[in-house]
């Protein structure tokens, strides 16, 4: 930047003003001119304004939910409520595999693995009635379907994950 604005002030014949000094300098930033950089700048803040705030994570609701897994991060019952039990589904969307196809054996096998309370079929179709799981018309395949979790999943997720992390360093 300093070279191309160095550059442009000796081939100046004469003393910039302030607006050929605030294009020089604009140009040597990359923009076309100092008209052209003012409008990008506005722009950007413009869309950084526009971006809606994250929504605040819902502790207390995280440690509620926390209470429906054991140690392993195991579901021990199905929760009542229905805002309970999406957040809960999100648990076990986050552990299939990205893109890759799932037969219904081994969907169920996964579901199994992660709840105590023995009904895979329950929670397959939860997650294919939530759209968090797509599967063929068939019924053959399964795959998850790339979706942003809500905040308080996320958070929720990864308070299992470490307290799972912890239960298994400690038994070792």
């Amino acid at each position: 930047m300093a070279r191309a604005l160095r550059d442009q002030l000796v081939q100046c014949d004469h003393t910039p003003s302030h607006l050929e000094l605030l294009n020089m300098l604009a140009r040597s930033a990359g923009h076309r001119n100092f008209q052209s950089l003012r409008a990008q700048a506005a722009a950007e803040n413009l869309l950084r304004e526009a971006q809606p705030a994250a929504p605040p994570v819902d502790y207390v609701l995280v440690k509620r939910l926390a209470a429906y897994f054991d140690a392993r991060g195991r579901l021990e019952q199905w929760p009542a409520k229905e805002s309970l039990r999406e957040l809960c589904l999100w648990v076990f969307w986050s552990r299939l595999p990205v893109k890759q196809d799932l037969s219904e054996a081994q969907l169920s096998g996964q579901l199994r693995a992660g709840h105590l309370f023995g009904d895979h079929a329950l929670l397959r179709r939860e997650l294919c009635d939530r759209s968090l799981v797509s599967r063929t018309a068939d019924g053959r395949q399964y795959r998850r379907v790339e979706r942003q979790p809500p905040v308080t999943a996320v958070a929720l997720i990864r308070h299992l994950a470490a307290r799972q992390e912890a239960a298994g360093g400690r038994a070792q």
